[in-house]
């Protein structure tokens, strides 16, 4: 063999033996994924949906449904992992240019990654998910002998009356807003325009709901602080605080367990019971921070809420500079690139320093946003519950999770969170050219965070001053509030347990002036 045709062999089997370490490292990947989001769907579905008790095909229909929603779930976690570890393999590459055992985090490794998300994103939320969720619906069609086969069939014809309807509504989008002679020729291709069209509309729905979900989940984050950790004893008696609270605790279960009303008070029992559990509630938390380490009340909470702003007012600084940047120069609108060259430049001005703290931002919006996405009011009934949450719900998260994970890497790059351009099909949406959107959401996204949080915290600055120095001890106003007049007895117990007068007790005003009943 000449050796000009030993060389191109050796060439050959090269590219093989990369191609398939490369099968071998995504399948690793997304084999671990998909056994992490098992047992996090696991820990939140409801059991009696997959039991064989009642009905077996219907358990079987559920677990089907169950895979694909795991399925799902494992792609919504690699689209948010994926821009993060491209990331750090470039600057493990920059730091270990010559190494050996590394020399599989290349270029084409991490290209592969990328188109491989974009596919199965693709296919999760048009097929998949839809699948799903008419699979655990149907029944089969009437006269049809019963079984999952029939189903199949049913759900089937569904999808794709269904994906026709959504592939005429596209075309008549593409058709109105490109009215020239390419775009009608490129209406007639499914996968070279039809389905990057779709994925480019739902990419934009998702990056616009980041938009409203980040800077809402910013401020609920400070308050979810403030309710998980410990706060500082400042310009408050806990002490008085928990003695009032064992009072009110003990008052409350002394009426329940008599279960007489008093002449003036007419008690509603469920009321008390519920005010009872409240109660007892607010008394656990208050022994809790009572039992707290000087070292973790001091010094924990502090810390957190000075990560949680100086994590915010870093994000919001890139934002401005971006946007500073984007009327400045052309370069730095986000734009895509078809081939991933790693190891040759640091993506940050501060190097591994600044690579990091990208890291860090993504992975803080996005749980910014998930948790924002979760306290809004349109979309607090999806938050799923242990052990108790349904098989529709679990399809309904995982859609929505999906779609705010597949716009984490479009997000990130259009606010100048890191300057890693989009790989593969990320970067041939359309809208990414528009100079006023991309312009104008990084302007939206600025103004939100900051009115959002400066509304938070000062709500919350004030709620604490008035809790530590408006505290209303008039006993007479008391009095007025229960509806009878104040006792001396009653005034005395007032003002040595100044909770007390927040117990929602019902109470019937009295008609006749002499006396309360």
């Amino acid at each position: 063999m000449a050796p000009v045709e030993q060389d191109a062999l050796a060439v050959r089997e090269q590219l093989f033996h990369d191609r398939v370490r490369e099968c071998i490292i995504c399948a690793l990947l997304f084999a671990s994924l998909y056994i992490l989001c098992h047992f996090i769907i696991t820990h939140f579905k409801k059991h009696t949906d997959f039991t064989a008790v009642h009905d077996d095909e219907d358990a079987a229909v559920n677990r089907i449904a169950l895979w694909l929603c795991t399925f799902t779930l494992a792609v919504a976690l690699g689209a948010v992992l994926l821009l993060p570890f491209s990331i750090i393999s470039n600057e493990v590459l920059l730091s270990f240019p010559q190494n050996y055992y590394i020399q599989w985090l290349n270029g084409s490794l991490i290209h592969g990654l990328w188109n491989l998300v974009f596919l199965f994103s693709n296919m999760s939320l048009v097929f998949l998910m839809p699948f799903a969720y008419f699979f655990t619906e149907s029944e089969g069609f009437a006269g049809s002998k019963k079984g999952i086969m029939a189903r199949v069939y049913e759900t089937s014809v569904v999808l794709l009356l269904l994906t026709l309807l959504v592939l005429g509504m596209v075309w008549v989008a593409s058709a109105i807003v490109g009215n020239d002679a390419a775009s009608r020729q490129s209406l007639y291709d499914l996968w070279e325009y039809y389905l990057p069209y779709l994925y480019s509309c739902i990419s934009l729905f998702g990056v616009l709901l980041l938009l409203l979900c980040t800077p809402f989940g910013l401020s609920t984050m400070f308050t979810v602080t403030g309710k998980l950790l410990v706060k500082p004893r400042l310009l408050e008696d806990l002490d008085e605080q928990l003695s009032c609270t064992r009072f009110e605790e003990a008052a409350v279960s002394h009426r329940i367990r008599s279960g007489k009303a008093s002449c003036w008070l007419n008690l509603d029992m469920a009321m008390l019971r519920e005010q009872f559990f409240a109660i007892r509630s607010k008394r656990r938390k208050l022994e809790l921070r009572h039992r707290a380490s000087p070292w973790q009340r001091n010094l924990g909470y502090p810390l957190a809420m000075l990560g949680l702003l100086a994590l915010t007012g870093i994000s919001v600084l890139i934002v401005c500079f971006h946007v500073l940047e984007l009327l400045l120069d052309d370069a730095a609108m986000p734009r895509g690139i078809q081939d991933a060259s790693l190891g040759q430049v640091s993506f940050s001005i501060f190097g591994s320093f600044g690579a990091a703290l990208q890291v860090v931002l993504i992975f803080y919006l996005m749980l910014s946003s998930v948790v924002g996405f979760y306290s809004s009011p349109l979309f607090t009934r999806l938050l799923p519950e242990r052990q108790d949450t349904p098989l529709t719900k679990i399809i309904g998260n995982c859609v929505s999770l999906l779609v705010l994970s597949s716009a984490l890497p479009v997000f990130s790059r259009t606010l100048g969170i890191t300057r890693f351009d989009l790989l593969g099909d990320f970067g041939r949406f359309n809208w990414l050219g528009n100079f006023y959107i991309v312009f104008l959401y990084n302007m939206g996204f600025a103004g939100l965070t900051t009115l959002c949080l400066v509304k938070r915290v000062s709500w919350a600055v004030q709620a604490e001053l008035i809790h530590a120095f408006g505290e209303d001890r008039d006993t007479g106003t008391r009095g007025w509030l229960l509806g009878c007049p104040t006792s001396p007895t009653l005034t005395l117990t007032l003002s040595l347990c100044p909770g007390l007068h927040k117990l929602p007790l019902p109470v019937t005003r009295c008609r006749t002036h002499s006396k309360p009943c």
